[in-house]
């Protein structure tokens, strides 16, 4: 059963009940919540997911009120974690905002099973496209334009999970957040994709996330191996540009974007190793969206990506 098959009231008695039991990756989610704007972006955003069996979950989450008299004086909401609350609370506008980014937290702090990098992850043909980059990089508008236009299989756009025991990249497909002037690029790109309501003055600008293809949630079981890292970065008005980089940056690089590559300790270097045995590197620079989704059709075909960028 898939969430999009409950109805409004079943939704909302799970939410408020025992918990929403959501399968997405390899994890359980519960989630309770009774504010309208969590079930309304679950609804949305969801609507493809597998429902688990209650009981087992890995990570238990809700998103309340605070308790205290500030809820009332300036309405907002707090994440919670095992009933304890890691961030600071946000305006009650912000609520289904502050879900995406809690359940990638409780990702990103506990997964440790994996070597976990922040880079949006695609596959294609049978192999995975890392591209990791730091906020304002066109990271998150290049991954929503890869999977919504450009047939790619979206991984996740935020958490690359590495399973160290076989260097397979394992799925975590979630709605892709988009910032700023990126919402409106990629709503003219695929009109049909339903977005969450826009969210303007958070913490990371105005936002809103839209639905991944189901294609991806229904595939979120198979694990591809990695075959190319890209480094993006958008740039107004410049000509799409590739430069091939050597593994030790690249692998620097990486450890750097890892949230978690000190804990692993030398199991972490040899995973990373292992992935740039695997891959071939690239820094890439573009301004042209379609340019950048044809560049990239003919790297999933097996033509050289050097040559495709000439």
């Amino acid at each position: 059963m898939n969430l999009g098959s409950l109805s409004e009231g079943e939704l909302a008695t799970r939410l408020e009940g025992e918990g929403l039991f959501l399968s997405s990756g390899p994890f359980i989610f519960r989630i309770r919540s009774c504010l309208p704007r969590v079930r309304a972006g679950l609804r949305l955003a969801y609507a493809d997911y597998p429902l688990a069996e209650p009981g087992y979950a890995d990570f238990h989450v809700r998103v309340a009120a605070p308790n205290w008299l500030r809820r009332w004086v300036s309405p907002q909401v707090q994440f919670y974690f095992d009933q304890h609350p890691p961030f600071l609370p946000l305006p009650r506008v912000q609520a289904h905002a502050l879900l995406e980014w809690g359940m990638n937290w409780c990702v990103s702090q506990h997964a440790n099973r994996y070597l976990i990098l922040h880079a949006a992850v695609l596959e294609k043909n049978g192999r995975a496209l890392l591209l990791p980059g730091i906020s304002g990089s066109g990271k998150s508008t290049l991954c929503a334009a890869l999977c919504y236009r450009g047939g790619w299989r979206l991984l996740s756009d935020e958490l690359t999970l590495i399973r160290p025991w076989d260097c397979l990249i394992q799925p975590l497909p979630r709605p892709v957040s988009l910032k700023n002037a990126s919402i409106g690029v990629i709503q003219a790109l695929a009109p049909e994709v339903p977005f969450t309501k826009v969210v303007h003055d958070t913490l990371k600008g105005t936002v809103a996330h839209g639905r991944p293809p189901a294609d991806s949630v229904a595939r979120q079981g198979e694990c591809p191996p990695p075959g190319w890292v890209v480094f993006p970065k958008y740039r107004a008005g410049a000509v799409t540009r590739l430069e091939a980089l050597p593994p030790a940056p690249v692998g620097l690089e990486l450890a750097e974007q890892a949230f978690n590559y000190s804990l692993h300790g030398r199991r972490g270097y040899e995973t990373l190793c292992g992935l740039l045995d695997r891959v071939s590197a690239w820094r890439f620079e573009y301004s042209d969206t379609d340019e950048a989704l044809s560049l990239f059709e003919r790297l999933a075909a097996g033509e050289c990506l050097a040559e495709a960028a000439a």
